[in-house]
């Protein structure tokens, strides 16, 4: 079986997404995902990964994964990791339909038929302008009232918001009340009055919720050790379920540090790549939860070792997903299969937006809980409509 033909997909409703489409000889249609600066994914899915599929007769992902591995950016997650990540998912999509298995079978599971999931509190077009983590690219509304715009919600009412999640049976929810404070410091320093503003918005979910919901807590990398520990230390009286990347994670001795002066637990990863680049932290014992893109750190075959190894240090898994449906149906299929995973994530206001006019098949998300796809390969398929939709674009390379 070989590669025929490699589509990209892009549509204006989420320009940060790339899509990909593989066809075979054979007439199979397998998809994946890059997520984050999809211009340059998709210049180079074209440009470099193309032609060197167009040699392969060999299509097992861990075969293509060592001929695709670049010579620069494999320490990261560049644009190259992030490209070969939406073959490597096409590719197992590709396997477990012609298997005709689940990619979670294929995978060795699954370990249960559904998996809880946490509510990260984004809106409806949070991050959808720019490749950049960034308040001016959360996506805000001007006005109107939609019913899971939640970002605005933590922000602005967030009993309100936990109210709203505890109905509709999510125990866990994640936000970020700090990153503001972080921009105008450069997170060198965060002012009382904003640690208590951050706070606050803590406080009331805690009290809304008491104990029915656990809390994680996204720094997204934005603060220097010093500021971070002093996050840390108030955060510990609302016992959050994890605190999420507080400093870069290629500062493995301020990780180090950050474990002995903190008391909550830590998480960190989703913009780290393989297990060269988790396991520093992993020996310094710095990590509670290792938190895994499947796509950015490479695809399911980097990421289920990224699993193992953490289990051989006792560290929990949980694999990142505020990015497009198909990560999300990956991600579903990989964290069923890990005996140390923890949890998946979910957006709600993806779920109930952006995401069904795009794909078909998606996983259930009920009651707090996700059940586990058991249609062959990654079950979830492009709508017709909406790749005929005039605002779809589409790049075709023809390989044979």
């Amino acid at each position: 079986m070989r590669v025929v033909e490699l589509t990209t997909v892009r549509t204006p409703l989420q320009p940060n997404v790339c899509l990909v489409r593989l066809l075979t000889d054979d007439g199979t249609i397998a998809i994946g995902e890059a997520f984050w600066g999809a211009d340059a994914v998709e210049a180079y899915l074209h440009e470099a990964a193309a032609p060197v599929l167009a040699g392969l007769d060999d299509l097992a992902p861990a075969a293509v994964a060592a001929a695709l591995r670049p010579y620069v950016g494999f320490s990261g997650s560049g644009a190259e990791v992030r490209g070969n990540g939406a073959i490597d998912l096409a590719l197992w999509d590709l396997l477990g339909q012609v298997s005709g298995q689940p990619v979670v079978r294929l995978l060795g599971g699954p370990l249960t038929k559904s998996l809880r999931v946490y509510n990260t509190c984004a809106g409806y077009d949070y991050i959808k302008q720019a490749s950049r983590q960034l308040s001016s690219n959360w996506g805000l509304p001007e006005s109107g009232d939609q019913p899971y715009e939640d970002l605005a919600g933590f922000l602005e009412r967030p009993a309100e918001l936990t109210r709203s999640l505890l109905g509709e049976g999510y125990t866990a929810m994640k936000v970020w009340p700090f990153d503001r404070a972080a921009e105008v410091s450069r997170g060198h320093r965060i002012a009382a009055a904003e640690l208590r503003s951050g706070m606050a918005v803590l406080e009331a979910i805690r009290a809304e919720a008491g104990d029915q919901m656990d809390v994680m807590v996204e720094l997204h990398s934005l603060w220097s050790l010093k500021a971070a520990t002093e996050i840390l230390h108030a955060l510990a009286d609302i016992a959050p379920y994890w605190v999420e990347d507080p400093i870069r994670t290629d500062a493995v001795d301020g990780y180090r540090r950050l474990r002995e002066r903190a008391r909550v637990p830590i998480a960190a990863g989703e913009a780290m790549s393989g297990t060269r680049g988790f396991k520093p932290l992993l020996e310094a014992g710095a990590l509670d939860v290792a938190i895994v893109d499947v796509g950015w750190t490479g695809g399911i075959t980097e990421a289920v070792r990224i699993a193992s190894l953490a289990e051989t240090y006792g560290v929990s898994f949980a694999p990142h997903d505020c990015t497009g449906p198909v990560s999300f149906a990956v991600s579903v299929h990989v964290a069923a299969a890990q005996p140390n995973c923890v949890l998946a994530e979910t957006v709600r206001a993806f779920q109930h937006g952006w995401y069904p006019l795009v794909v078909d098949g998606l996983p259930t998300v009920e009651n707090g809980s996700v059940t586990v796809p058991t249609t062959p390969g990654l079950g979830v398929r492009l709508r017709d409509d909406f790749l005929a939709d005039p605002t779809t674009r589409t790049r075709v390379t023809r390989l044979h």
